[in-house]
């Protein structure tokens, strides 16, 4: 007999924190699902500077449920409501942006094997979600990761990974990037003052990304995973003509409107003689968490039969989840735990090692 959710939350009820209240009065607990014998759920933290301190109280969490019968196993992820305590550290002092210098044909960073540029046609299709976490669980597999946010105006990567810190500049060139889940880490949040919009014309975004791939120091990468901004602008031409890029992978979600924008950016690739190396359907179905049935809100197939078509694989099929969110918001990646989406991320990893893309 499958246990119930009200026998989930008496024994939750017994762990408790510091002022004696539980995880339960505490709002903490979310995103609670039983699979059979399995219990998935969320610890929620205020911050994730308290989300660091909270590790023995997903461990007794975690037991407490695994005790109770008919429990065979218990997944408990623990994410951050909102980010850590804002920086008091100046940003470096190094200019971002400009005209770009000119070079020699395409080039790459010294010491970085591959570089991949995960792109869209539209925005709000989760790029960002799955740049990161793909980065993550790359990591995870043993391979050394770099992740370039290269969405200059929307730069989600700092949130998404849990940093707030500033990238150190010892001679005003030189960038030191950041580090997080085994990612090395740069984005042009790093240097922005929180809350300031890039208002840049296409020459300054241009330079930017030019300084982030050229003056940072990346060190010995196997692959560098570059997350684009929407559409078919001036990054995505820099990118690709003045860098050497293994390929791209592209990310849609099954409804029509985003696969309209997505052979868009299929199309540039093309144009660009970029190699597409694969698509992504992201929010392919909601599993409801009550009784486990399948809804395709965007629709069903759209990103498959557009692989099939373009003669590319189709690399995994991601269903929209709220773990995925909460651990976003956090600053700690799905990808970085141990339930079903990380499964889904670690496949799509071995994947492309298997295939000799990363």
């Amino acid at each position: 007999m499958s246990v119930t959710k009200a026998e989930i939350e008496a024994a939750l009820s017994r762990v408790t924190l510091p002022d004696g209240r539980n995880v339960l009065e505490h709002d903490l607990v979310r995103a609670l699902t039983v699979e059979g014998s399995v219990v998935r759920f969320v610890i929620e933290a205020p911050n994730a500077d308290v989300a660091r301190q909270m590790g023995p109280l997903r461990d007794a969490a975690e037991q407490v449920v695994t005790e109770l019968p008919g429990v065979t196993q218990a997944t408990v992820a623990l994410t951050a409501h909102g980010p850590a305590a804002k920086s008091a550290t100046p940003p470096p002092n190094l200019k971002i942006g400009g005209h770009p210098k000119p070079q020699d044909g395409p080039t790459k960073p010294s010491g970085v094997q591959r570089i991949l540029a995960i792109g869209s046609g539209k925005g709000g299709v989760g790029k960002s979600t799955v740049s990161t976490n793909l980065a993550v669980a790359l990591a995870r597999a043993g391979r050394k990761v770099g992740l370039l946010d290269a969405d200059i105006y929307g730069p989600s990567v700092p949130r998404m990974m849990g940093i707030n810190k500033k990238p150190a500049s010892p001679d005003g060139k030189t960038i030191i990037p950041l580090h997080a889940h085994g990612v090395t880490l740069m984005s042009i949040g790093f240097m922005m003052e929180e809350g300031k919009a890039v208002v840049w014309r296409g020459p300054m975004l241009m330079g930017a990304l030019q300084q982030m791939l050229g003056q940072v120091e990346w060190g010995e990468l196997d692959v560098l995973i570059v997350d684009l901004p929407p559409g078919t602008g001036d990054v995505q031409l820099t990118l690709c003509t003045k860098s050497e890029l293994t390929g791209a992978i592209v990310v849609s979600t099954p409804q029509d409107v985003a696969l309209i924008d997505a052979r868009k950016a299929l199309d540039m690739f093309a144009t660009l003689k970029t190699p597409v190396l694969g698509l992504i359907e992201n929010m392919s179905m909601f599993v409801c968490p009550d009784c486990g049935s399948q809804h395709q809100i965007f629709g069903q197939g759209g990103v498959a039969a557009e692989a099939e078509a373009l003669g590319v694989p189709l690399l995994g099929a991601l269903p929209i989840d709220l773990e995925t969110r909460l651990a976003g918001d956090g600053g700690t990646p799905v990808a970085a735990g141990d339930g079903p989406m990380a499964q889904a991320y670690a496949k799509m990893a071995k994947g492309l090692i298997d295939g000799g893309m990363a």
